[in-house]
């Protein structure tokens, strides 16, 4: 009976929290994703504490070439209010990605020859430290948008009815 217990113990395991902070959701409409990177970020302690309270907007961030670096720009942390009172807290301040030296190349090379663009698609915990996932993406027509509506529109309506069929 002791071993009934444990079974289902076991089965009741625990759920471990996401590792996602904050997903653009916008960017897999307007854009078509080629390749995914990740990314580190150069953070300071105010900026991860609020991180973790999940204040955090990416709607209009992109990620910009500057001096063969690469800089992600335009993303809101907003500050909570416990913070330092020593530290001036930028909210919208241009912060560093750290990759390597020959992945920002490539980068590089496909955005000034090839016409690409990078844009970050989320922002998620990775032992520890927050990464962010870049796309490698070009930019979508407006019939290319309509049609991937349209597709989405199909899939959710063949789910619909196959539910319905059972």
């Amino acid at each position: 009976m002791s071993g009934e217990k444990c079974g289902l113990a076991m089965a009741k395991k625990k759920k471990t929290p996401s590792n996602q902070i904050a997903v653009n959701r916008k960017v897999r409409h307007d854009y078509s994703i080629e390749e995914n990177f990740e990314a580190g970020l150069s953070l300071m302690g105010w900026e991860v504490k609020s991180l973790r309270a999940g204040r955090i907007s990416m709607g209009e961030s992109y990620v910009l070439v500057k001096d063969n670096e690469l800089w992600w720009f335009g993303g809101h942390i907003s500050p909570l209010s416990s913070a330092s009172t020593h530290v001036k807290a930028d909210p919208t301040r241009t912060r560093k990605l750290l990759m390597h030296r020959t992945e920002i190349d490539r980068l590089i090379g496909q955005v000034e020859r090839k016409g690409y663009t990078l844009v970050p698609l989320a922002l998620y915990w990775k032992h520890g430290r927050v990464k962010l996932d870049i796309g490698l993406a070009k930019g979508k027509k407006s019939h290319d948008k309509r049609a991937s509506d349209k597709e989405r529109d199909w899939k959710r309506d063949k789910a619909r009815i196959m539910k319905h069929n059972r």
